[in-house]
């Protein structure tokens, strides 16, 4: 009998030991950075951005906290998000030159390195559930167009009318740049300094506007993933950053997960988020320290701005920006939740 009740202690205590190694669960969104000013918006707009970035929140740390991993609660976040049409992405996407809506999306896997992405696509409802099986469900990486949209029909994602997409919103805001551009071409062909009629840093959130999520999940596997309606008045099936694996997404257990938002050319230039990660891995820096660096001094050294977030292998956060704000919302480590929007 005594051999017995031994059996059930040690079974007891290795049960209590597995449980106390368990990782605390992180969770971190971002909705697009830009020039975001208090001045500037109203109280109810604010409300209804910290509202959102809430339930986003709530919804990826649910899938948290019930043990589910990191993967599935980037995809819950994101989901929440893109049906939202205050945010770039899904809904809420931009409109191009040609007054379509074109979406692109990522997502990876830090424990086995495994991504997907979708680009340039016009009927799926939730790209990043699209990016997800063609990690998930393909020998590929990523897929665009009609051919990526055919695939994820294929896998039960939930296809739309384009007219789905339609805010009146996104559409005002493509005649007003197409207006501002008109402006632009005429005076610098006058002989006026190029640009002259459109003051760059007034200019640049035309050019960007995403959403993005990392997590931490109690088993210590990250995750990434990135949606996006890419940039008023595109033009040539233009195709930034968020659907470039290590660019706009990246996720590697062995140092971070991280999703960008910002001017997309020069994230892609500046490999930006596996940057992040190799400079963590090689030079051994701290997770801030390797983000800061390439969002603070090596995207602005370019003329880039925009900004990133990132959660490390042992839970810590960062959340860089250049610009006057990025929304952004996370819950680390201690439980803490927080909502921000502002510098």
């Amino acid at each position: 009998m005594k051999y017995i009740v031994y059996l059930f202690a040690l079974l007891s205590f290795t049960t209590s030991c597995v449980a106390q190694q368990q990782t605390k669960p992180v969770l971190v969104i971002h909705g697009g950075a830009g020039t975001i000013l208090k001045s500037n918006m109203t109280p109810e707009k604010e409300k209804a951005y910290r509202q959102a970035l809430d339930e986003a929140l709530a919804a990826g740390y649910a899938v948290l906290t019930k043990g589910g991993a990191a993967l599935d609660a980037v995809e819950a976040a994101i989901k929440v998000l893109e049906d939202n049409p205050l945010f770039n992405a899904g809904k809420g996407a931009v409109f191009t030159n040609e007054g379509k809506n074109e979406m692109d999306a990522s997502v990876m896997d830090g424990k086995t390195l495994k991504a997907g992405a979708v680009a340039g696509v016009t009927t799926i409802r939730n790209p990043i559930t699209a990016a997800r099986a063609v990690m998930d469900k393909s020998e590929h990486v990523m897929m665009a167009g009609p051919g990526a949209e055919k695939f994820a029909a294929q896998q039960g994602c939930v296809i739309v009318d384009p007219s789905y997409f339609f805010t009146q919103d996104r559409w005002d805001a493509l005649q007003r740049v197409k207006a501002e551009d008109s402006t632009k071409t005429r005076l610098d062909h006058d002989g006026a300094k190029p640009g002259a009629s459109i003051k760059q840093p007034g200019n640049r959130d035309s050019k960007y506007g995403t959403v993005g999520c990392v997590a931490l999940d109690v088993h210590g596997n990250l995750a990434a993933g990135t949606s996006t309606g890419g940039m008023t008045n595109k033009k040539f099936g233009r195709i930034g950053d968020s659907p470039v694996i290590g660019a706009g997404t990246y996720a590697d257990n062995n140092t971070c997960a991280v999703s960008c938002t910002g001017w997309g050319e020069f994230f892609i230039r500046l490999v930006m988020a596996k940057s992040v990660s190799d400079r963590m891995e090689l030079a051994h820096e701290s997770l801030d320290k390797a983000a800061t660096e390439m969002i603070m001094h090596k995207l602005g050294q370019l003329g880039g701005d925009g900004g990133l977030i990132a959660v490390d292998r042992d839970g810590n956060i960062s959340m860089p920006f250049n610009t006057e704000g990025m929304y952004r919302a996370y819950i680390n480590a201690d439980g803490k939740k927080e909502v921000l929007i502002y510098r």
